[in-house]
């Protein structure tokens, strides 16, 4: 009976030692804290937490985490009492880096920007964020994963389109007069590289480019994210009707994706896309 109950005492020490062991991170990075997310780790705090849940929404933030302050300017008090274990920041914080590490140890993500490879870089993150609580299985599995759920879409385009994938520019309207265009590099550009879909309006950098300009897409379909206030205005023009890809029914609306996020933004924005090709007519 003794040695019962001393086994049973060591137990619950060890599954003490498991709860404590859970790490108290904070994330100043949109990108860290969906990284964390995905590997079952909730942050204690994130920032700008509120403008995370309504602009970036996947993966979920729990309603009960709170805001660590603005991005590029956390709540130095805040944090201090809120004892992490861990800060994750990324570039634009580097300058904050003594007075940040005076309350817990600090690292960096890298930067998506187009002198890295957005993807590899995004991916390169996620792997070395797991290696450090000890969770590169579960970063593996979740990658894989991600690669089935994307294959799949390509495999759905490939049946919609018959065989004959279209080339596809992603625009934002920023007005009726103007539309921001994806450029090489960004996350948009590698979710359409995992679907083998080629660029319709293929540039080196994301640029704002003036409405007129899409009508040299001729032969390739355009996407627009919503919400765009001036649809209404631009849609019901003559100039509007007679772009070449409106006038050959190869125009959709595609959801409201967050187009500057971790390694798992290339799966969202595949679905996103695929969503939207999908609501075109079958050639």
């Amino acid at each position: 009976m003794n040695n019962l109950l001393r086994g049973v005492c060591v137990l619950l020490c060890l599954l003490t030692g498991f709860v404590q062991a859970e790490p108290r991170v904070v994330a100043l990075s949109w990108e860290a804290t969906e990284h964390l997310l995905k590997l079952d780790i909730t942050p204690i705090a994130v920032a700008d937490a509120d403008q995370y849940r309504a602009q970036v929404a996947r993966p979920p933030l729990p309603a009960q985490v709170p805001s660590a302050g603005a991005r590029r300017a956390p709540n130095l008090e805040r944090l201090a009492a809120l004892k992490p274990d861990l800060i994750v920041i990324g570039e634009p914080l580097e300058g904050m880096r003594d007075e940040l590490a005076r309350i817990a140890p600090v690292t960096t993500y890298g930067s998506l920007s187009q002198e890295h490879d957005s993807y590899l870089v995004a991916r390169d993150d996620y792997l070395a964020l797991a290696q450090r609580f000890g969770r590169e299985d579960q970063a593996l599995r979740e990658l894989a994963a991600m690669q089935v759920q994307v294959d799949e879409l390509h495999r759905r385009l490939v049946e919609h389109f018959r065989g004959q994938l279209p080339r596809v520019a992603v625009i934002r309207f920023t007005s009726p007069t103007r539309a921001r265009v994806a450029g090489t590099d960004s996350m948009i550009d590698h979710a359409l590289q995992q679907l083998h879909l080629q660029p319709a309006y293929p540039q080196p950098n994301e640029s704002v480019v003036p409405v007129q300009a899409l009508a040299s897409i001729e032969d390739g379909v355009v996407l627009y994210i919503e919400p765009f206030a001036g649809q209404a205005q631009l849609f019901a023009t003559r100039e509007w009707r007679a772009m070449p890809f409106v006038r050959a029914d190869r125009f959709a609306a595609m959801p409201d994706t967050w187009a500057h996020g971790g390694v798992f933004s290339i799966q969202y924005l595949a679905e996103a896309i695929t969503q939207a090709l999908l609501s075109l007519p079958a050639p």
